[in-house]
């Protein structure tokens, strides 16, 4: 499976000058939301990602996504691995789990996002989890920026990556990109103004 092109095939796969939600420029963006609105395609990429969980042999209870990046995703995994699924949500800048959504102890939660960069925004709501008293078994999601070493990829944790390492980590495929400190961008020192095209600033 070709996931760049899919990706690209979609629009999904954005050139110009952004602002990531990390603070940082880049000169591509990826919009997962463009691929996921075709339900065909997030089905087809949530089978691929949980073979690659089953045949790891983890166990999943329930699939848990942070909103709003990682809902479509989320639910298409756990469909994908037949298992339930809940998201959390952010409530007054804090990160919660609500809507009715119980989390027993002990149970295994699957952490699922559209895209991991760092991972912060999966480990704030597995911790969430954590305090309710589920156990995180591993992360998932469709793309990997190239911060975190997945599953079947030589790539190397970097030190800004938040994710565990004592727990797998599953993507489909590693997206690396440069990027740049605002004060060190080549785009802006050229008069460019960065963009915002993702769920937290459009």
């Amino acid at each position: 499976m070709n996931v760049k092109q899919i990706y690209m095939d979609a629009n999904a796969l954005l050139e110009g000058h952004f602002k990531l939600s990390s603070g940082n420029h880049s000169e591509y963006y990826l919009q997962s939301a463009k691929v996921l609105e075709d339900p065909k395609t997030a089905n087809m990429l949530a089978t691929a990602l949980a073979k690659q969980i089953k045949e790891s042999g983890l166990e999943v209870d329930t699939v848990c996504a942070p909103a709003l990046g990682g809902l479509i995703a989320g639910y298409a995994l756990a469909q994908a691995l037949d298992c339930r699924y809940i998201f959390a949500e952010r409530v007054d800048g804090e990160m919660s789990i609500r809507r009715g959504f119980e989390v027993h102890k002990d149970e295994k939660v699957l952490m699922c996002e559209d895209i991991i960069t760092t991972g912060g925004s999966a480990m704030e709501a597995a911790r969430v989890v954590e305090l309710l008293g589920g156990k995180i078994v591993g992360v998932a999601a469709l793309a990997n920026r190239g911060f975190c070493k997945r599953e079947h990829s030589d790539i190397e944790t970097k030190s800004n990556c938040k994710l565990p390492q004592d727990i797998p980590f599953f993507a489909l495929a590693d997206f690396i990109f440069a990027m740049y400190a605002p004060d060190e961008c080549p785009m802006c020192k050229l008069g460019s103004e960065a963009i915002k095209p993702g769920s937290r600033g459009n």
